[in-house]
């Protein structure tokens, strides 16, 4: 049997071998946790946007099922490629920061894993990478005439309050980016997990809605502008299709009004307490002195 470290040498190539700076990982999976295509769109607008060049990948072969997540065919200037679903590493400079970006782009993997996991922890390590930052997006009941709403989790708690976020309470099946932010909390690797809600009767549709509040609520961590132009003319464009064919179907709009009234019930109920406030002033106070 293979050793595991000559095994992940295998599957982990590496085109170059980049020199970077404090570098936070930004990574997303299409299938499973990337619902109307949010999260893996948001990391496309990324590497499009900051001019990421792929600096490593991780070999197919060993974590695909190709009948499940087939290759596909491409057309290059009348020649036929194959595309295989592999992982890929790109590298860029953050704008307006003193730090790089590692980003991670790839379709959930079939098998093995751990092993898979082991592979992208391997990357980080030897990139130097400081910070962790996963994207997701799940059909959830909310509307698409409401704010995206951006939930998530931080090991870090001074971090997850910065974020607004709280522990997870979830128990149940997970994907691919469960089982690498528990193995990066186990490395003790700081790690955020967002996950933005598209609305389940847009399921099948690309909602470019949920990746634009997935990277503002990314710009705001990592305190960063990121051009969002483009992103926010589609998400209009998007939100007027929806309504167009809402208003042409009496039962949809019910539905969608009944999930707007629920929508707003939840979002009053989770505005914090005067003894939140509190707290967190006090968490403030003892964190940076009481000097007036």
């Amino acid at each position: 049997m293979r050793p595991i470290a000559s095994f992940l040498m295998e599957v982990l190539g590496y085109q170059s071998r980049p020199t970077l700076r404090d570098p936070v990982m930004v990574g997303a999976f299409s299938g499973w946790g990337d619902a109307g295509e949010a999260a893996s769109t948001a990391v496309e607008a990324l590497h499009e946007r900051w001019r990421a060049q792929v600096f490593a990948s991780i070999d197919p072969e060993e974590f695909y099922d190709f009948q499940v997540t087939r290759p596909r065919v491409r057309l290059v200037d009348g020649d036929r490629h194959i595309e295989w679903p592999e992982t890929t590493f790109a590298h860029s400079k953050v704008p307006g920061a003193s730090r790089d970006a590692v980003l991670l782009e790839g379709a959930e993997p079939s098998m093995r894993w751990r092993l898979y996991t082991d592979s992208v922890m391997r990357l980080a390590s030897e990139s130097g990478v400081k910070l962790v930052v996963t994207l997701g997006a799940l059909l959830a009941n909310r509307p698409h005439s409401r704010p995206v709403k951006v939930t998530g989790t931080a090991a870090d708690p001074e971090l997850a309050t910065r974020l607004g976020l709280r522990p997870s309470r979830y128990e149940g099946p997970t994907g691919i980016v469960g089982v690498l932010t528990d193995a990066l909390r186990r490395a003790e690797i700081p790690t955020v997990s967002l996950w933005a809600w598209v609305p389940h009767y847009v399921r099948d549709t690309p909602s470019p809605a949920a990746s634009l509040a997935l990277l503002r609520r990314l710009g705001t961590l990592l305190d960063v502008a990121i051009d969002l132009t483009e992103l926010e003319t589609e998400a209009e464009a998007y939100v007027e299709q929806i309504n167009d064919a809402v208003q042409a179907d009496p039962q949809f709009a019910a539905q969608v009004r009944e999930l707007e009234e629920q929508s707003d019930r939840d979002d009053l109920e989770e505005l914090p307490s005067a003894d939140d406030i509190a707290e967190e002033v006090e968490r403030y106070l003892r964190n940076h002195g009481n000097d007036g």
